[in-house]
């Protein structure tokens, strides 16, 4: 079985890549879903994210208010190292869980879509890396329109992970998305194309 991972800046296009993947047939996990999971009401890690941050990243509902755990991390690279401390391992371990079920299902090719795959290493634990890449204004210009961040929180955003450029030159594929959705849908089903004559 043939593990990618699927990386790239912030909103560059990295997850319209992977759902165009899924209607294909490929099994992605999404480390931000796999995030959300493990912070859900009644896990250590959430209890120890309000322990660490305080009662205002807690919603009312006991949900965790990621928005407001966002603008304390990316203005406070200490916390946001401790967040991941808690985070990751946990994310880990369901991935590791997920691809296992795949594996044992007999899929020939899966993808892990994971937003800071080169920041926390993992580029050596998959089998070839997809980057998903788009011009710098328009990645931020897509952070406030579609995202509804702010100028400095977005620049903050974009600013905390590597730079676009040594992604690309890490990266076995590239999938550019600075055009229109028909250009990426091409670009992405390339990729694929590689992807599944890599795994055969």
């Amino acid at each position: 079985m043939l593990v990618a991972g699927l990386t790239g800046s912030a909103a560059a296009g990295k997850s319209a890549v992977a759902e165009l993947w899924r209607r294909g047939g490929v099994p992605v996990a999404s480390a931000d879903e796999l995030a959300r999971e493990a912070v859900e009401p009644g896990t250590e890690a959430l209890v120890r994210i309000a322990d660490i941050f305080g009662p205002e990243v807690m919603r009312a509902d006991g949900t965790l208010d990621r928005a407001a755990v966002r603008r304390i991390v990316f203005r406070d690279d200490g916390a946001r190292r401790r967040l991941e401390a808690l985070v990751h391992p946990e994310v880990r371990r369901l991935l590791d869980e997920w691809t296992g079920r795949r594996r044992d299902a007999g899929a020939q090719l899966v993808v892990w879509e994971v937003p800071l795959l080169f920041e926390t290493g993992m580029e050596d634990e998959v089998d070839a890396v997809v980057v998903v890449d788009a011009p710098r204004n328009v990645r931020r210009r897509r952070l406030v329109e579609t995202r509804g961040l702010g100028g400095e929180e977005a620049d903050a955003v974009m600013a905390a992970q590597l730079p676009a450029a040594e992604k690309r030159r890490k990266a076995d594929l590239v999938v550019d998305n600075g055009g229109t959705r028909g250009e990426l849908a091409e670009r992405a089903a390339e990729a694929l194309r590689l992807l599944r004559a890599r795994g055969s």
